[in-house]
C-alpha cells in the first residue's frame, strides 16, 4: 500500500489506523498546498488535489473515512468495528461519520479564516460563527463521553480514529474545552498512544 500525505491533514487518521494495525505501507509525503499535489499526475490518483489517498494494488482511494473502512474491511480482522449485530454498531456508525457531517464543516471554516487567509481577507463573523458551531458539535462529543473512555464501547474503534482526530486538532486551533472536561483528558488519551505518535511523525 502508498499512502498519499501532509502532517496536520486527514491523513493522519488514515496512517493512524494502519499503525494500530501494523500494517506495511508506503509513504509518500506532501506539504499542504505543494504544488505538485496540483499536477496531472496526482490530479489523476486524487481529482481535487488533496490527501490523504490511498493505493493498494490496482485500487485507488481518497476520502479518509472511506479509506479506513477499506482498511478495516480488507485488513482489520474484525479489529475496531463492532459486529453489525452488536448493540453498539448502530452508535459506532453515528460517531464514525460524525466527525466529517458535523465537525469538519465549521472547523474548514475556522481553518480558511485564521489561517489560510491573510489578514485583510478575513471576516470576523465568519469565525465567531464558526468557533460558535464547533463548540456546539463538540458539546455532543463531551456528553457522549460522560461514562467512557472511548466513543462506542470500551475499546477504541474507528469512530475514535475519525472523530477523536477531529476532537484533537480542535483542540490544537484553541478552541476553548473549558467547559468539556471529557474531551481534554479523550484528546491526551487518544493523541498518547503510540499508533498515533508515530502517525504524526511521518
Amino acid at each position: 500500500m502508498k499512502l498519499y500525505y501532509a502532517p496536520n491533514s486527514r491523513a493522519v487518521r488514515v496512517a493512524w489506523v494502519l499503525e494500530e494495525l501494523g500494517l506495511t505501507y508506503e509513504v509518500k509525503k506532501f506539504e499542504l498546498g505543494a504544488r505538485e499535489m496540483r499536477e496531472a499526475s496526482y490530479l489523476s490518483k486524487h481529482p481535487m488535489g488533496r490527501v490523504p489517498t490511498l493505493e493498494d494494488g490496482s485500487i485507488t482511494l481518497f476520502e479518509s473515512g472511506a479509506i479506513i473502512q477499506y482498511i478495516l474491511a480488507k485488513y482489520g480482522n474484525g479489529r475496531f468495528v463492532p459486529d453489525t449485530q452488536s448493540a453498539d454498531f448502530a452508535s459506532y456508525l453515528t460517531w464514525f461519520h460524525y466527525a466529517e457531517g458535523m465537525i469538519m464543516p465549521p472547523m474548514n471554516t475556522l481553518v480558511v479564516e485564521t489561517i489560510l487567509l491573510p489578514p485583510e481577507r478575513r471576516t470576523e463573523i465568519n469565525v465567531k460563527r464558526s468557533t460558535k458551531l464547533l463548540g456546539q458539535m463538540l458539546t455532543a462529543v463531551n456528553t457522549q463521553l460522560s461514562d467512557k473512555a472511548f466513543l462506542v464501547g470500551s475499546e477504541i474503534s474507528a469512530a475514535d480514529f475519525m472523530t477523536g482526530h477531529a476532537v484533537i486538532t480542535s483542540r490544537r486551533l484553541g478552541i476553548d474545552m473549558s467547559a468539556m472536561p471529557n474531551l481534554k483528558s479523550y484528546a491526551e488519551r487518544l493523541s498518547s498512544r503510540q499508533a498515533f505518535v508515530r502517525a504524526e511523525l511521518l
